[in-house]
Parts: C-alpha cells; structure tokens; sequence
C-alpha cells in the first residue's frame, strides 16, 4: 500500500491499493466545510490531490491569493506577533525589575502584577518555543513527527494560556476586593492568590496531558481536538472569562456608587477616579472576545482570530507593563528620585575628583610645601639655634 505522506499542507494516512482516501481542507484555509481525495494507484504511489487545493479549498485558477500568496502572508503575520511578543518579553522584564529593585513596591497589590507578568512572559517563550519545535524545518514531516519535545512544546503553550486567564482572573478578585474591603495588606492573600493563580492551570494541565496519553495520543498533540478533550482547556478558560466579566459589571457598579456617595468625595475622589481608569483599560485584557470565538470550529474566522488573538494578542504583555508599571504615578516620582540620586551622585564624585587634581596641580600648593620643607630643614634648624647662641 501507500505510505504515510506529507504533501507540505496535509499529513495523509497510510491506505491499501485502490483505496481513496478523503480528508477535509486543512486549517491553513478558511473554507473547511470541502474535502480533498487521493487515490493508492497501482504503483503504489499517490496520486494528486482531487480537486485541487485551489478547487476544493475555496482557491481558484484566477485568484490572486493563492497557497503561496497565503504562506506569504503568514510569514508576515509571523513576524508582527514575534515583534509583539518580543516588545512585551522586554518591557515585563524591565517592569518586574523596577518592582524587584524598589523596596516601596513591595505590596501585595505589586506582588499579584508581577505573577500577572510572569505569566504574560511564559505565554511569549511558550510561543516562540512552539515555533521553534514545529515550524522552524519547512521540509518537516508533520506525520511521523511525535516526539516527546513537541508534544512537551505544545503542553507548555496550553499551560501559559491557562495561567495567563487565571492571572486575570485573580487581578480582577483583587480588584473587587479592595472596593469591598477596607484592609486587605495581609500577606495571606498573597499566599493564597498565588496558589489559585499556578495551582488551577497545573491541576486543568495535568487532566489534559493524561487523557491526551489515554484517549487522543496522535501526532504533537497540536491536531483539531474533539469531544471532552477539547473542553478540558476551553472550559476553565471561558469560565475564567465569564467571572471576569461579571467582575467588571460589579467593579462599575461600585465604583459609581462611591463616587455619586458622601464616601466617594472629597479626597478619596481622585483615588477612585484613578481606580475606574485602570479598571476601564483592562477591558481588553479580560479576554472577553474569547467568548465569540469558544462555541464555533477553529477555522471559523481564523484571520479574525488571528488578528485578535495573535496580533493584539502580542501586545498585551506591553500594554500590562505599560498600565501597572510605566505609567504609574509613584514609579515614575521613583525612578525620578533615583535618577536625580544617581545623577548627585556622579557630581559629586567629579568635583572630589577635580578638587584633589586642582590641589595638587596648584602654584600654591608648591610654595606651601616647600615653605614646610624649610621649615622642618635641619640646616634651618642649626642655624635658628646658632642664632639663639650668639644672642645670648
């Protein structure tokens, strides 16, 4: 019969003599609703494709967006999510070590962002991990690639997703919390965010990984999932989605109860002024898109999925560093305070430095020291004391 073949879009299944063998359109296009069919001739060989992928794919002779123009458009878009992912790598980076440096960040508050941007910088490593086990070769043979390495890839990529909506989850819990409480500096929020916010994706994570093994254990784990497997991820994650937006329904609520209240006058006004501005710029970030897309096939609109969810996507990892971090009022009075120390600093060394060169450099300097040496000179000495002799 007919080997296992990869034909560069499509992996197709080893067949006997004279089968056909038919399989839908591959999730690089966006019609999946037509099938492709390949014949085991006689030879032993595939034949092509019928109808052909321009055909069946919803490509035809005359259109100017063919495979290769479509390959070359994911090329690009490739490149605008790397840079993303590698603008957003940097500026959590720089974010978590203005929050490390600095002991007057060190606050529960600032300790739950921090986890937020761990949990944005592994979703980045994880994609370029991804790539770089599953795409990198172009002549690689998706069908007989199984190897522990992509399977581990593409687990770790599910794993940073999971704790990047439970890290948002918890932002918002926090948010909530401290509308609704007074006091909640506690360190034992801290603990027990921390446990929610790795605890939950690890537990959902193992799930996945075991019934992977035991019912779907085919190819790096990266095919169209059906049934239970596929909800174990989607479900926590629009449930994570659906809190949160129910979340920020009640945030709004209390925020403008506050503010229309005696209790949200006067000098608490500003506080919860700034507080609704931080609320409002995390609507993107709750992930509430996630919701259209969860009920509908994976090549349903998948250039709107891929604009939402990889090209904005990328960013947001920038965008939480820039609201948390750079854009906050007291890090920037801080990082002012400490370049203004740096800056006293070095002044302070160069004018020591300078004043010690002028002395030793000075005119003056020379007539003092040799007044000195003179001074102390034994010939001086003898003569001064000769002088005192005849004097008396």
């Amino acid at each position: 019969g007919c080997a296992r073949d990869w034909d560069g879009l499509t992996c197709w299944p080893r067949a006997t003599f004279g089968e056909v063998v038919k399989i839908p359109c591959p999730r690089f296009f966006e019609e999946f609703t037509s099938f492709l069919q390949r014949n085991c001739t006689q030879e032993e060989y595939w034949s092509e494709p019928f109808p052909p992928y321009t055909v069946a794919c919803g490509f035809d002779e005359g259109s100017s967006k063919g495979p290769e123009d479509q390959k070359s458009y994911y090329s690009a878009f490739w490149r605008v999510y790397t840079a993303g992912y590698a603008a957003s790598v940097t500026s959590l980076i720089t974010a978590l070590i203005v929050f490390a440096a600095f002991r007057k960040f060190h606050c529960t508050r600032n300790y739950i962002h921090m986890h937020l941007f761990v949990s944005f910088i592994l979703r980045a490593v994880a994609v370029f991990t991804k790539d770089a086990v599953l795409f990198a070769d172009e002549t690689m043979d998706h069908c007989l690639m199984s190897t522990v390495a992509c399977k581990a890839a593409v687990a770790f990529f599910q794993f940073s997703i999971l704790a990047n909506f439970f890290w948002l989850l918890i932002e918002g819990i926090y948010l909530q919390t401290l509308l609704l409480l007074t006091f909640v500096s506690n360190k034992k929020f801290v603990w027990w965010f921390i446990f929610a916010g790795w605890g939950a994706p690890t537990a959902v994570m193992f799930a996945w990984v075991l019934t992977r093994i035991h019912q779907q254990n085919t190819g790096c784990w990266d095919d169209d999932e059906n049934g239970v497997v596929l909800w174990i991820i989607k479900g926590p994650i629009l449930l994570t989605v659906l809190i949160n937006f129910i979340i920020f329904i009640n945030v709004i609520r209390i925020l403008v109860h506050k503010l229309k209240s005696q209790e949200g006058g006067g000098s608490h006004s500003s506080h919860f002024v700034r507080l609704a501005k931080s609320t409002l710029l995390l609507i993107p970030l709750f992930g509430v898109h996630y919701i259209v897309f969860a009920f509908f096939p994976e090549s349903t609109g998948l250039e709107a999925r891929l604009y939402i969810e990889l090209g904005l996507g990328s960013f947001q990892g920038f965008v939480v560093a820039l609201l948390y971090c750079f854009s906050n009022a007291e890090v920037q009075t801080e990082l002012k305070k400490q370049l203004c120390k740096w800056q006293h600093q070095e002044y302070l060394t160069f004018t020591h430095k300078h004043g010690t060169l002028s002395r030793e450099t000075s005119p003056v300097n020379y007539v003092t020291q040799l007044s000195l040496l003179d001074k102390i000179s034994p010939k001086r000495r003898t003569s001064v004391f000769q002088d005192g002799v005849t004097t008396v």
